[in-house]
C-alpha cells in the first residue's frame, strides 16, 4: 500500500539541522514510530510531498529549506510583554520565570503559542514566539514502517485512534504553528 491521501502512515525518522550529519533535533525509531493520517493537515506540506507514493519498507532521505519547513526567523515574533501578566497572586513563579524557559501562552482569541523567555527585568519579559526551528534547513532520513487505510472515524476526527498509533513528536507534528509553518515533518 502506498503513502497517499487518508492513509495512516507510520514511519521512523531522524531530522538534523544544516546537514545530513548535522545536529540531531528529533527522531522516532521503529518501536516509537511517528503515525499520522496523510493529508490531514497535521504535517508540513513539503514533508508529505517528499514521502508521497512511497511503499511500506521504503527508505527516504531529503532536505527541506527553512521556507519549506518553518520559514525564516521573524523579528515580528520577538515581543516585549509586561511582567505583570506572568504574576500569580501578585508574585513571579521562579520555577517558570527564567531565561531559556518555554512558556505556553494564549492570545486574545484563545490560540496557544509557545514562547521562549529570552530575558526579563522587573517591568518586562522579552520573548521569542518563533518556532525553535525557524530559519533552519532540515535534513530527514527514515523508513516507512506501515501504511494502512484510515477508518472513517479517524478521518472525521483528523487523527489516529487505537493503541500506540499517535505520538506527538515535535518534529513530526504540525502542532507548533506560530503563523510560520507548523511542525517539523
Amino acid at each position: 500500500m502506498l503513502v497517499e491521501q487518508n492513509k495512516v502512515v507510520s514511519l521512523s525518522y531522524e531530522v538534523r539541522i544544516d546537514a545530513f550529519d548535522g545536529e540531531l533535533v528529533d527522531s522516532a525509531d521503529k518501536d516509537s514510530a511517528l503515525s499520522f493520517i496523510y493529508g490531514s493537515g497535521n504535517m508540513l506540506p513539503e514533508f508529505e510531498k517528499k514521502i508521497a507514493g512511497l511503499d511500506m519498507g521504503k527508505e527516504f532521505k531529503f532536505n527541506l529549506t527553512s521556507n519549506q519547513a518553518y520559514g525564516a526567523h521573524n523579528a515580528e515574533f520577538l515581543m516585549e510583554l509586561p511582567i505583570d501578566i506572568f504574576k500569580e497572586n501578585g508574585k513571579i513563579n521562579d520555577k517558570l520565570m527564567f531565561a531559556g524557559n518555554v512558556v505556553p501562552m494564549r492570545d486574545e482569541q484563545g490560540n496557544q503559542f509557545d514562547g521562549l523567555i529570552l530575558s526579563f527585568d522587573d517591568k518586562v519579559v522579552n520573548m521569542d514566539f518563533n518556532h525553535p526551528l525557524a530559519g533552519k534547513e532540515l535534513f530527514f532520513t527514515g523508513k516507512i514502517i506501515e501504511v494502512r487505510e484510515a477508518t472513517t472515524e479517524e478521518i472525521s476526527h483528523g487523527h489516529i485512534h487505537g493503541q500506540g498509533h499517535h505520538h506527538n513528536h515535535d518534529c513530526g507534528s504540525h502542532n507548533h504553528d506560530h503563523g510560520c509553518g507548523g511542525g517539523c515533518c
